[in-house]
This record gives C-alpha cells, sequence and structure tokens, in this order.
C-alpha cells in the first residue's frame, strides 16, 4: 500500500511536457507501424498513378498503367524525384532480394513488397516534418512537446504521411522551407539589432581605441544576407517540378525571406534586389537538372543527339508549365471534379485539421477585424514568426480556393504552419484573456462558457484524438480497402494458372486497380532469361476491365460480351482457355441479383461467390440497413439452382431477435468488396445411345 501509495504521488507530481513527450514518441512509432501492418484503406487513385504505379512497373517489367499526365506528347508529371525516391532504392531492393531468395528460399519481389517498400520511403521523409517544428521551437524559445503530440496525433501524418502522394513531399519541402525562412529572419533580425546597436555605440564612443574596439566587434558579425540561398532556390525548384502548386505554398515564405531586416538602417532595397537576383541564379542547376532528366525520361532528349550535337529547344520539356497550362483552362479541372470555392475552407480545413483547422480560421477572421478596424497594434509584427505562419496558411488557401477541383489533400502543407500556431490551445483552451474589445454580457457568456481556459482546455485535446483516431480508421483501413487484397488474390490466380489460360477481371464501383500490385510481367517489354542468355516477349495473359459506376444492366451487358469473347477463342483454333472475375462492392450483390433475373443472363451466366474482402467501403455503393447477403447471386447458397427460391442468411421478416440479427449480420457483410468467379453452362452434346437386348448372345471377346 506504501509503494502504491508513492507512486500514486509521483504520478500527480509528473511533468506534463514529459507526458506529452512520451505520447508523441508513441504516434511516431505508430506512424512506423502503420506502413508494416499495413493500412489497406486506399484514399485516392493518385496514391499509386502519380508515381509508384509507374516506377515500379519500370523497373520490374510489370504489367503498369500509364496515366494521361505521363503522355510523351505533353507529359505534365517530372520523373525526376520519383525516380531517385524509388528506382534507385528498388536496385537496392531488388539486389538485396537476389541474395536472399539465394541463401534462404525467401521470396522479397511480391504485392507486399510493392505496396509497402514505397510507403516506407516517404514515411522516413515525414519525419523530417517532426524535426523542422522542434528545430524552429527550439529557435524561438516555443513549447515543443505539445505541438509534436498534436503533429504526431494528427491523422495527415499518420495517413496521408505514410503514403506515397505527391502532396506528401510538398508537406516535407514546406517544412523544410519554412524551417529555413524561419531560421534566417532570427539570425537577420539578431545580427540587425547587433549592428545598429554598435554603430550607436560607435558614435558616442570617446577615444579612438574604444572606437576600433567597436568596429572590430562589428566586423565580426556573420554574414545574414544570403543565408541558405543555395539550399532554398534548390528545394522550390524540386518543389515546383514535384507540384507546381508549390508556387502558391513557396511565394509567401520567399518573399519573407527577402524581406528580412528591411526598414532598418543595415539593408535597403538595394540588398532585397541583390536577394532577388542571386536567388534566381542559385535556382538554374536544379532546374536545369530537372528539365535534362524529363527531357530523357520522355524521349525529347537521346543519347545519339547529345553526341551529334542536334539539340534545339523543342529536345527539352518543362512539366510544370505543361501543368499550369492543363490546369488553367476549367474544362480541364472540371472532368476530374467541380467544387464550389467555399469547399477548402468550410469542408477540407475543418476535415484535415477539426478543432485546430476552425480555431485557425476563427482566428485569421479576428486578426482581419482588426486590421479593417485599424487596430494595427493589436496585430502581430510583420518580420515575424507569427506572420509568416499566418501567410503561409491563408495566401496559400486563398489562391487555391479560385480552382473550381478542391481535394483535402491539396491543403497537407498547410499542416506544418497550422500546427505550429495553433497546437497549444488543445491544453490551454480557445483564450487566455478576454478577447473581444467591448464588453456585452452575450459576449460575457461566450468567454466564460465556451472560450475561456476553464470551459474549453479540458475538452479540446480529447476532441482532437477523438477525432483524428476516427478518420485514421476511415481512411486507413476501411475506405477502398478490398483493393489490395483482391490483387493479391489476382496475382495468386495468375500465378497457379494453367498455361494458355487468360484471366479477366471485371471491376466496377471501385477505385482503379493498381497493376503492379498484381505482379504480372509485361507483355511490352523484352525479359531477359538468365539460362538460355536470350531475350523474350511474353504473351499478355491478364486482362483488366474498370467499369466506374456503370448500371448493373449495363455491367451485365459487358459481362456478356466479354464473355462471348472468350467462348470464341475458347472453341476456335487457338483453344485458348479463360478465367473471368467480378469484383464489386458487397452492397451491389442485390442489383447484380435483381439483373440476373430480369435478363435472361442466368441461363448461361453463373456466379460463385469466391470470397468477400473487409472490410471495404465505396463511397459510390454505401450499405444499405435492409440489404441483401452477398451469397444472393451464389447458387449454391439457394434453395434452387436456377436462382430462384429464399437466401439461407434471409428469411420472410418476423420482428424477432434472430431476425434483427441477421438482418445486422446482413449489413456488416455489405462492408466488403465481393468476388465472383464467372463460369459459362455450355449445353452438353448428348452421345447417341445403343439399347441392347438382354436375350441376344453377347458379342466375342478378342484377345491379343
Amino acid at each position: 500500500m506504501r509503494i502504491s501509495r508513492h507512486f500514486s504521488q509521483l504520478w500527480e507530481k509528473r511533468n506534463p511536457t514529459a507526458g506529452h513527450l512520451g505520447t508523441y514518441f508513441f504516434f511516431a512509432l505508430l506512424r512506423l507501424v502503420l506502413v508494416f501492418v499495413p493500412q489497406l484503406g486506399y484514399i485516392h487513385p493518385d496514391e499509386f498513378f502519380q508515381s509508384v504505379e509507374v516506377m515500379t512497373g519500370d523497373h520490374f517489367r510489370l504489367e503498369h498503367t500509364r496515366t494521361w499526365e505521363f503522355n510523351n506528347s505533353m507529359p505534365v508529371r517530372s520523373i525526376t524525384l520519383p525516380w531517385v525516391l524509388m528506382r534507385v532504392p528498388w536496385s537496392f531492393y531488388e539486389f538485396l532480394a537476389l541474395y536472399v531468395r539465394d541463401w534462404w528460399q525467401v521470396e522479397l519481389i511480391n504485392s507486399y513488397a510493392f505496396l509497402v517498400f514505397p510507403r516506407l520511403i516517404y514515411t522516413l521523409i515525414s519525419y523530417s516534418n517532426d524535426w523542422c517544428l522542434y528545430r524552429i521551437c527550439r529557435l524561438y524559445g516555443l513549447r515543443h512537446e505539445i505541438r509534436l503530440l498534436a503533429l504526431g496525433s494528427s491523422w495527415v501524418l499518420l495517413v496521408f504521411g505514410t503514403r506515397t502522394f505527391s502532396n506528401t513531399l510538398e508537406l516535407a519541402m514546406c517544412s523544410w522551407l519554412l524551417c529555413l525562412v524561419a531560421e534566417c529572419m532570427l539570425k537577420t533580425n539578431t545580427i540587425v539589432y547587433k549592428k545598429e546597436y554598435l554603430e550607436e555605440k560607435y558614435d558616442k564612443a570617446a577615444s579612438i581605441s574604444e572606437r576600433v574596439k567597436i568596429w572590430k566587434l562589428k566586423n565580426s558579425l556573420p554574414a545574414h544576407n544570403l543565408q541558405h540561398l543555395f539550399a532554398m532556390s534548390s528545394i522550390c525548384v524540386a518543389g515546383v517540378f514535384n507540384r507546381p502548386t508549390f508556387l502558391l505554398f513557396g511565394a509567401p515564405m520567399v518573399f519573407f525571406w527577402l524581406l528580412r531586416g528591411m526598414g532598418t538602417r543595415s539593408v535597403s532595397f538595394r540588398d532585397f534586389n541583390l536577394r532577388i537576383g542571386l536567388f534566381c541564379l542559385c535556382a538554374l542547376p536544379a532546374l536545369l537538372l530537372f528539365i535534362f532528366c524529363d527531357s530523357l525520361y520522355y524521349k525529347h532528349l537521346t543519347v545519339g543527339e547529345l553526341h551529334m550535337l542536334q539539340v534545339g529547344i523543342d529536345n527539352f520539356v518543362f512539366t510544370p508549365w505543361n501543368f499550369i497550362k492543363y490546369n488553367l483552362d476549367p474544362s480541364h479541372t472540371a472532368t476530374h471534379g467541380v467544387h464550389p470555392c467555399y469547399v477548402h475552407l468550410l469542408v477540407n480545413v475543418p476535415m484535415l485539421f477539426n478543432i485546430l483547422g476552425l480555431t485557425a480560421l476563427v482566428a485569421f477572421a479576428q486578426l482581419l477585424l482588426r486590421f479593417f478596424c485599424a487596430e494595427y497594434q493589436l496585430l502581430p509584427r510583420f518580420q515575424s514568426i507569427v506572420s509568416l505562419m499566418s501567410g503561409a496558411i491563408f495566401v496559400p488557401l486563398f489562391f487555391l480556393s479560385l480552382i473550381n477541383h478542391q481535394e483535402p489533400r491539396f491543403l497537407l502543407p498547410l499542416t506544418f504552419p497550422l500546427l505550429l500556431l495553433h497546437a497549444p490551445k488543445l491544453i490551454t483552451g480557445f483564450s487566455a484573456t478576454y478577447p473581444f474589445q467591448t464588453q456585452h454580457p452575450m459576449l460575457r457568456w461566450l468567454y466564460d462558457n465556451v472560450l475561456c481556459s476553464r470551459a474549453s482546455a479540458p475538452h479540446l485535446l480529447r476532441i482532437w484524438y477523438v477525432c483524428n483516431v476516427v478518420f485514421t480508421v476511415f481512411f486507413g483501413f476501411i475506405h477502398q480497402a478490398g483493393i489490395f487484397p483482391l490483387a493479391q488474390r489476382m496475382a495468386h490466380v495468375v500465378a497457379t494458372k494453367p498455361m494458355a489460360t487468360h484471366v479477366h477481371l471485371l471491376t466496377s464501383h471501385t477505385y482503379s486497380l493498381p497493376l503492379h500490385l498484381v505482379n504480372v510481367p509485361s507483355s511490352r517489354e523484352l525479359h531477359f532469361n538468365p539460362q538460355t542468355h536470350q531475350r523474350y516477349r511474353r504473351p499478355r495473359d491478364f486482362y483488366l476491365y474498370e467499369y466506374g459506376g456503370l448500371p448493373m444492366k449495363s455491367l451485365l451487358d459487358k459481362v456478356k460480351l466479354i464473355a462471348g469473347n472468350c467462348e470464341l477463342k475458347r472453341n476456335g483454333a487457338t483453344r485458348l482457355r479463360y478465367k473471368m472475375y467480378l469484383a464489386i462492392p458487397a452492397p451491389l450483390s442485390d442489383e447484380l441479383h435483381e439483373a440476373l433475373q430480369r435478363s435472361n443472363a442466368s441461363s448461361y451466366l453463373h456466379f460463385e461467390l469466391l470470397s468477400v474482402f473487409y472490410p471495404h467501403l465505396s463511397t459510390e455503393a454505401f450499405p444499405r440497413l435492409r440489404g441483401r447477403h452477398p451469397c444472393d447471386v451464389d447458387a449454391p447458397h439457394w434453395s434452387h439452382d436456377d436462382l430462384r427460391g429464399t437466401c439461407d442468411v434471409e428469411q420472410p421478416p418476423t420482428l424477432s431477435f434472430a431476425y434483427l440479427s441477421r438482418q445486422f449480420s446482413s449489413f456488416v457483410h455489405q462492408f466488403g468488396l465481393a468476388l465472383y468467379e464467372i463460369d459459362v453452362r455450355r449445353k452438353q452434346t448428348r452421345a447417341p445411345t445403343h439399347t441392347i437386348d438382354v436375350n441376344t448372345t453377347p458379342l466375342p471377346v478378342t484377345t491379343a
């Protein structure tokens, strides 16, 4: 009892900042663990098709999808960063896998590795956000514990930070740039203050020896005008080639870097112009490198042309300009979805940052109100860390809101400055002091019951945790989470199928399936046989048909058409056998059953439910409260083989616990991706029958 009482006293006297750091390290480790689990949630197709699908497919010579963004005629995606971040590490990984296969007979090149290894690289890069946040807090004397905790526990880092989005790299580059700018601003302010102080002392010095001493101290001050110039310009070039929207995020940061010390006697417009010129000059090496690498990859420039010095302006490709030209046309962006201008402000910011996002919006509205009310003394100093972070949040937010296509991931770079400014409110509450300039009963009630530390501080951190856990679970493990298990299943089917057999997979109401996860060797590339030392081309044996949100009746027509073509090849001269599969969200099983009933397809098409991949939620096909079980179109589960009857898991409705439990089971089972194998019922040719009279004499048996 005495020992337990002692530990309880120590627990009560513990330093809360130590607890925040401990919780941060837990979430930092969890971020790494979630890579290897792995997270099966599928946020957006761009996670794969803007980098991993092309890089992994090219490196391992696999079947893959090259989207329109990698079109050689007008590419809009730079290949340099994905090549460095994936092709180079894949080479080392392939070298390691070769020896592991020889020594321990373990295959490391599989669908799991194709999913996890690129995510591991991006996750390691995401830890640089944590370091930059810690660095700025230490430089400016800010509390780093709660800020690191908010960053580490944010679902933005737990989910987006572990995915292979170009926005994840954009977030890291913005963090690097903010860290460098904040460091330069602090150093410039410190040196300018010391320099002006020494100049003032120099003017007041009475003796020559004292002036000489002050002059030496003044000359010993370090240079600050061009600090981190080359690193910042290179980051800006890499950021623009990664995503040209980096221009919107990086512009306010570079502007604050250019304005350092302006308004003092030590820094003039000459320094401002010098910084601009040298910044552009230092960006040239990185700019030329990216243009050269992209031009080689997209075959606008060849080694032969370089050797013959037959190089012109048309031999170079500038992918950011192609990207900007494409997105400046509203009709192009409208093909990806049209959103109102307020979606970023009212939907995406609260969804990404929940309570802190709303706090940031209210704080910025308060700053605007003070500005328009001419209360300039209450505004933060322009060349301060608060102004820098506020500009890094709301300048890009304003311009991105003018674009008619708005997705939450476009705002990932706002995470760093927003959490640095507002994360302490999770433990201090919305406002420690009365924030209004006028006294009013309603305003006083609002402050006492909502805004003050006593009313809001105990709940904000809990709300933050709950929201981030919910979004992490949903987007990390539920949303479109059946796609990767489906790819693994198809990889097994292709690997174990008989020779001269084609595999056809149809999908509907799901995101696009990354072909490289199926691990099918490419039919377009030449492969090398190490035994015969010959090159050969593999025939194509896996076909993917993706029909998006096609109505079920039209989807069934596609199934009939593909099955008919496959039957023609099977009965033709080539005698090609085939396997056909259909993958749809489980809630669509009811529609598939009804479409089969309405058409004559049930007479010759047989759908067998192979498996349901749980969990899986497609926003294109939400589960229904009284939906059918996926086995509805699987004949063995029915009392009659002609698909007419009563499903074994769904009896006539009677208000009872058994009925309610079955309905709940059917609802839960709809959170899955159903995989059906489609067989064609062929008419059996009857053999001629011979009747034998038992009274006749049997035929003689001859022996050899």
